[in-house]
């Protein structure tokens, strides 16, 4: 039975997950400087940073980053590509200084299905369905707290939330199997679940979701491409 905070963990699951009917926007990045006037520094993406990574570099918050630099909810950041910093000159530390257990891991490994903001039977995706290559193991993504289970939440099936302590948390859904319990512990890395089916969809992806609070936040700003 839930308790109190369960059914917070319920009814968040349920404001994050609701589709809204609609066309997602087409990507769009930016490989030269955009016109800012603002006081602040252009960031020269390296491989393998992400949006959270640099914006915990400069202590600026990812929102205002993705804002001013108009990177849509569909887009992912590129190497190369120019991101500006609005009210820095320099970072507050190296790339090799920000705590790591704050950044998010791939899942599972496989193939983006359905991105962020695509839209699907006429419905907009608020997270990423991914399809594993081969194997299906289902590990969590940045260390947290089970706060959330059900073997049957609507067409996702088996369902998993952690929350991560700092208002962040993220969903695992479509599990085939599932090694966790309510109020487990777990680190970045273990493996919680195999991926499965739901419903009348029978091929196997993981959906897979970041909240911040009870905003569904786009993974490609968090996931290292």
């Amino acid at each position: 039975m839930f308790n109190k905070k369960h059914l917070v963990y319920f009814l968040l699951l349920i404001a994050g997950s609701c589709y809204i009917i609609g066309c997602a926007s087409a990507p769009t990045a930016y490989t030269h400087k955009p016109p800012i006037t603002i006081p602040g520094v252009y960031h020269r993406v390296e491989k393998g940073q992400t949006l959270w990574r640099i914006s915990q570099m400069y202590g600026v918050d990812l929102d205002e980053i993705v804002k001013i630099n108009r990177v849509s909810d569909a887009a992912n950041i590129e190497t190369g590509q120019l991101i500006f910093i609005p009210h820095r000159q320099k970072p507050q530390y190296s790339t090799a200084k920000p705590d790591s257990n704050k950044d998010f891991i791939w899942p599972i490994r496989g193939r983006v299905i359905t991105a962020f903001g695509q839209s699907s039977n006429n419905m907009v995706n608020k997270g990423i369905n991914i399809q594993p290559y081969d194997n299906p193991d289902v590990k969590a993504s940045r260390s947290g707290k089970i706060v959330f289970y059900t073997d049957n939440f609507k067409n996702f099936g088996k369902t998993i939330i952690i929350d991560h302590g700092d208002g962040f948390s993220t969903v695992y859904a479509r599990n085939a199997k599932v090694f966790v319990r309510i109020g487990d512990y777990v680190q970045k890395g273990t493996i919680i679940a195999k991926a499965g089916s739901s419903g009348r969809d029978k091929n196997r992806y993981l959906h897979f979701e970041i909240r911040k609070g009870y905003a569904s936040q786009n993974p490609y700003f968090y996931l290292s491409r």
